[in-house]
């Protein structure tokens, strides 16, 4: 009776990419320049929102456009570590984070501008003004290198 030896061969391949999230975007410099943005913006919240001795409504203004940005500027984290610009494709991703980093930016030197004015000598609202303009600074960061990527070297002339 004859017999039938049957081999199976099982590979496994490694992707390069490292699955679906990808934990070198959190050490770059653009992961480590959003993580600073989110927590110098969540300081910048906390302290001028745990100040409830004055409600002006300008106080108010800076909690929401620093909240608001914190949010957005964690989402793009998010979205960048896990790979979600590349599933999303109908969107321009870059450009994207380019305007709302220069909206951002905008706004939060205006609220921080106006922080600094009413903190009527109040530690936790002047900590909360200087923690608004670090991050605008590193907003200011952000907004160039997003400009880079978005409008950089071009080409240009015949060779085109």
């Amino acid at each position: 009776m004859p017999h039938t030896v049957i081999t199976t061969t099982t590979t496994t391949t490694s992707t390069a990419d490292g699955g679906f999230c990808n934990i070198a975007y959190a050490r770059s410099f653009q992961g480590l320049l959003k993580i600073g943005q989110v927590v110098i913006l969540l300081i910048a919240f906390l302290c001028v929102h745990c100040e409830r001795l004055y409600a002006h409504s300008a106080f108010r203004y800076f909690e929401v456009v620093t909240a608001w940005f914190l949010v957005v500027f964690f989402f793009f984290f998010l979205m960048y570590l896990f790979r979600l610009q590349s599933k999303i494709t109908c969107i321009n991703w870059t450009l994207t984070e380019f305007l709302h980093y220069a909206v951002g930016g905008i706004l939060v030197f205006i609220a921080s501008i106006v922080v600094a004015v009413n903190s009527y000598g109040i530690s936790s609202l002047i900590a909360g003004s200087v923690f608004g303009f670090m991050a605008t600074f590193l907003i200011a960061i952000s907004i160039w290198t997003s400009y880079k990527v978005t409008c950089g070297s071009q080409p240009t002339g015949a060779a085109v």
